[in-house]
């Protein structure tokens, strides 16, 4: 789970201790700093400003050190009274430029004038198109601190990918139309280098992995699933491949990867399900199949999450009751398996999709609360779905049935209640995947993530 950092800068004219006709100082310290307190109290890391900002040299000085810090996310600037916005606009502008975020705060009250400054500051910068957000809100209202740390997070993000590189093993992956990417439109979107390799170092790789590395992995399977799977030659494989990939990944300095995993390796090695699972458990962002929409969604909710995410078929949805069960093809982080689901080996189970086989995953996914979510392409432009949703487990005396609904009982399950309108929600799903992640903040982050990263955002 990520921590954005911030700079908190305090900007108005009258400071430096000025006073009102009532002899009250327009700058409220003591607000400041309970603002600040408030802040890290939410889970950012403040960076305090020394000065309050005013002038053209002030700004200009404060903004340059900003722009070049590659530490600091996003600007928080706090309205402590009134501004010449002329003063401040042009160091903003230049600041954004590097695509940093910037949050206006203003906390209301009448003391200090703080709304003028405020709205003036955020006026100019409508005027001449420089983004930011604009929070009107106290430091005592909940919705107001959730406001400014979803927002430093989704800049966190936008900063994240700006740079880094997913690698790509194999191609396309079953015929999927709706996962492929244009490297061009990535590099101008997110400045992410989509850098491709076909699966020959992985299996030269995981042929190359010595017996005590395997034995050394045991004790941490054991861990995972109570107990260590029976070691055969589809067993090793599959275990050799999960090592392999950690050694690739990491050689290649990829950020986050997608896997062709059938046609191709499924086939004529491994099933990619135990090692997919397991990189979602090293909290790495990945998906099968070449998709890559998928992949971007995985590795943003994992950065956002304090948990792992899953990502899967939406394999049933129930329009009436809003019930969706979530089915993936063996993989799934064991980390997130249920009491009543416990995490457990099992086998991909599928011969026409990968003669190979493999070790795979089965659990029932736990209760929580969280996110369903998944990036997609509509006529070339990015969008994305989100809603909130409720993971549960059926009862227990139910169990057996759910399971056997689908005609593969030993896959993953995950069963869930969105809180949207279905129909909405189907009409823009642009995938046969599902991205669910734990955690009721990720809601709003992803949200400000798309507004910032140029995605529209599709809230059914």
């Amino acid at each position: 789970m990520i921590q954005a950092t911030i700079e908190f800068i305090v900007f108005g004219v009258h400071k430096d201790g000025l006073k009102d006709p009532m002899g009250t100082p327009f700058v409220d310290d003591a607000l400041v700093q309970r603002a600040k307190s408030a802040l890290v109290a939410a889970g950012l890391k403040v960076i305090e400003h020394n000065i309050v900002i005013a002038s053209k040299e002030e700004a200009r000085a404060a903004f340059k050190k900003m722009k070049c810090d590659d530490a600091i996310d996003a600007v928080v600037l706090f309205s402590g009274t009134w501004v010449w916005a002329a003063h401040l606009v042009g160091a903003i502008r230049d600041y954004c430029a590097s695509g940093k975020g910037l949050l206006l705060w203003t906390h209301p009250g009448s003391q200090g004038w703080r709304p003028v400054g405020g709205l003036v500051l955020h006026g100019g910068l409508l005027e001449i198109g420089v983004r930011h957000k604009f929070v009107y809100g106290s430091l005592e209202e909940e919705d107001t601190i959730i406001k400014i740390v979803s927002y430093a997070r989704a800049s966190h993000l936008k900063n994240f990918l700006n740079m880094s590189t997913i690698g790509t093993f194999g191609g396309r992956g079953m015929g999927q139309t709706c996962g492929a990417a244009d490297p061009s439109q990535w590099m101008r979107m997110f400045g992410i280098d989509i850098d491709s390799r076909d699966t020959t170092e992985l299996k030269q790789t995981a042929e190359a992995i010595s017996p005590s590395e395997l034995d050394d992995l045991q004790p941490r399977l054991k861990q995972l699933f109570g107990k260590e799977p029976e070691r055969n030659t589809v067993t090793e494989r599959s275990m050799r491949l999960y090592l392999a990939l950690r050694k690739v990944v990491a050689k290649e300095k990829f950020d986050f990867y997608t896997i062709q995993s059938f046609p191709g390796l499924a086939g004529d090695y491994s099933a990619t399900c135990f090692a997919q699972s397991m990189m979602l458990e090293d909290g790495v962002g990945t998906s099968t199949l070449g998709d890559f929409n998928t992949a971007l969604t995985v590795l943003l909710l994992t950065k956002l999450s304090k948990e792992r995410v899953y990502y899967g078929d939406l394999q049933h949805i129930d329009r009436k009751t809003r019930e969706i069960k979530i089915i993936g093809d063996g993989a799934c982080p064991p980390s997130l398996a249920s009491t009543l689901g416990p995490a457990g080996f099992s086998e991909h189970g599928i011969p026409t999709e990968g003669e190979a086989g493999g070790l795979s995953v089965k659990l029932i996914c736990k209760v929580g609360e969280g996110v369903l979510a998944r990036l997609g392409r509509v006529n070339g432009q990015f969008e994305m779905v989100i809603t909130r949703a409720s993971i549960f487990e059926p009862a227990a005396k139910q169990i057996e049935n759910r399971l056997n609904e689908c005609g593969i009982p030993f896959w993953p399950h995950g069963f869930l209640t969105v809180h949207c309108d279905i129909e909405v929600l189907l009409q823009h799903w642009t995938n046969e995947y599902a991205c669910l992640a734990y955690g009721e903040d990720l809601y709003p982050a992803l949200v400000d993530f798309c507004e910032i990263a140029g995605i529209r955002p599709i809230l059914p």
